[in-house]
């Protein structure tokens, strides 16, 4: 059985995940609190919660202050955001700061659930919809700022890596990139393993920085 929180100070979307869960997750227990204390005091109490959903406009935490407060204080519990926001450089700071996952809150019902049974099965999950889209204007003129070598390590990737990439970069598992590009899911974690190396990547979630930083361009090559 899973254990969820919620720490979200609007009733109706609580009642609404409510819902949703008991409908579509089995055997999965949804706790609630409308504040960041409650969340905190909440998690100290349970030692088996297994994920937190983080609204980030709480009314003791704005932003992504509370998903750093629980990064300090509880660097063990997965926290996935839930928010009304979906600006794309918000998602990736999100990401980087640890969250394990970016849901905004008008995700359909079907998707929502994919989205929680793809978290709670270890997985990131990214609103593919918000990362397809292109970066702000003002984030090509910062690219000037960054070294060239840096720029230039999206250019050592092969095609079919950085369509890798671009599919890593909407949240998918190896074994959905692998659907999407009709390969075995063990070249998908070749390819994967190569994009970290090249690009000097510490992980999945670095890599999907470095590829929205350096503008990884959002068409497929053709094959």
């Amino acid at each position: 059985m899973y254990s969820l929180l919620v720490a979200d100070d609007h009733p109706l979307f609580r009642d609404a995940l409510h819902a949703v869960v008991s409908a579509g997750l089995a055997d999965t227990q949804l706790f609630e609190t409308d504040n960041l204390a409650g969340a905190i005091h909440f998690i100290e109490a349970h030692d088996g919660l297994d994920l937190l959903l983080l609204d980030l406009s709480l009314p003791d935490a704005e932003g992504l202050e509370g998903l750093k407060t629980l990064r300090t204080h509880c660097p063990w519990l997965p926290v996935a955001i839930v928010s009304a926001h979906q600006e794309r450089q918000l998602v990736l700071d999100a990401i980087t700061l640890g969250a394990v996952g970016y849901i905004p809150k008008s995700t359909p019902r079907e998707q929502l659930l994919a989205a929680l049974t793809q978290i709670l099965q270890g997985q990131l999950y990214l609103p593919a919809d918000i990362m397809r889209r292109p970066p702000p204007p003002n984030a090509a003129r910062s690219l000037s700022a960054v070294p060239a070598e840096k720029q230039m390590r999206l250019a050592r990737l092969t095609d079919k890596q950085q369509d890798v990439l671009r599919y890593m970069a909407q949240g998918m598992s190896n074994k959905q990139i692998a659907r999407e590009l009709s390969i075995a899911e063990t070249t998908v974690k070749t390819h994967v393993s190569a994009i970290l190396r090249k690009l000097g990547a510490t992980s999945r979630v670095h890599a999907i920085v470095i590829a929205s930083e350096e503008e990884l361009p959002h068409s497929f090559a053709k094959r």
